[in-house]
C-alpha cells in the first residue's frame, strides 16, 4: 500500500511539474508577442504553412477548423457525456465538463487580456475577436487531451493507446494548422493555446487524480 501511494503521489506531481512548465512555455510566447519581437518566427511558419495553398488542401483545413469549431465542440461533448452517464461514470463527467469549460473561459480571459489583433492577411474565412491565445487550438487540445487520458485509463492493450495518442494528437496539430493555413491566426496563437491549455489540463489531471486517491 504504500509503495502504491508513493506511486500514485510521484505520478500526480509529474501532472504538475508538466503543468508548470507549460504555463513558463505560454508566459514565455505571451512575453514576446506583447513585446512585437515573434513576427519573424510567425511570418516564416505562416508561409511554410500557406506554401502547401491548393484546393484539396483547403478543404481539409476548413473542415478540420469546422470540427474545431463551438458548434461541433458542444456536440462532440454532448456525446462523450452522454457515453460516460451509460458507462456509470459520472465522476469523469465533471471532471470532463471542468476541463472543457475551464478550458473556454480561460481562452476568453487570455483574449481579453492580450488583445492582439488577428493577421492583415489574405484570409480563406472569416473569423471575429482576439487572436492571443487560439481558441481553436486551446478547444481541441483540451477536448482531443482528456479523451486520450480518459480512454488511456480504460484501454488494456498498447498498440490501441498507441492508435487513440497518434489519431487525437493529429487531430489537435490539424485543427492547430488548418487556423494557420486559413490566414486567421499567427502561429504564435496557436502555439500559446496549446501550452495554454496543456498547463490547465494537466493541473486539472492532477487534481482529479489527487482527490481520487484521498477517496480510496
Amino acid at each position: 500500500m504504500s509503495n502504491r501511494c508513493t506511486y500514485s503521489n510521484t505520478h500526480i506531481r509529474r501532472y504538475w511539474i508538466i503543468s508548470v512548465v507549460s504555463f513558463l512555455v505560454f508566459a514565455g510566447i505571451a512575453a514576446v508577442v506583447m513585446s512585437e519581437q515573434e513576427y519573424g518566427f510567425d511570418s516564416f511558419v505562416t508561409e511554410l504553412v500557406r506554401g502547401f495553398e491548393q484546393p484539396a488542401v483547403t478543404d481539409i483545413a476548413m473542415g478540420l477548423t469546422f470540427i474545431g469549431s463551438k458548434g461541433p465542440i458542444i456536440i462532440i461533448c454532448i456525446f462523450i457525456c452522454a457515453l460516460l452517464y451509460v458507462f456509470s461514470l459520472k465522476r469523469e463527467i465533471t471532471f470532463f465538463l471542468t476541463v472543457i469549460l475551464g478550458s473556454a473561459l480561460l481562452n476568453i480571459l487570455l483574449k481579453t487580456l492580450f488583445r492582439r489583433n488577428r493577421p492583415d492577411v489574405k484570409r480563406l474565412v472569416e473569423a471575429i475577436g482576439y487572436s492571443f491565445p487560439s481558441g481553436h487550438a486551446m478547444a481541441a487540445f483540451s477536448l482531443y487531451g482528456i479523451l486520450i487520458y480518459l480512454l488511456w485509463k480504460h484501454v488494456k492493450t498498447l498498440s490501441l493507446k498507441a492508435l487513440i495518442f497518434i489519431v487525437f494528437g493529429a487531430m489537435i496539430l490539424g485543427i492547430g494548422l488548418s487556423r494557420i493555413y486559413l490566414g486567421v491566426h499567427y502561429p504564435s496563437d496557436v502555439l500559446g493555446g496549446f501550452f495554454a491549455s496543456c498547463s490547465w489540463l494537466m493541473l486539472s489531471i492532477g487534481i482529479y487524480e489527487y482527490l481520487g486517491s484521498r477517496s480510496v
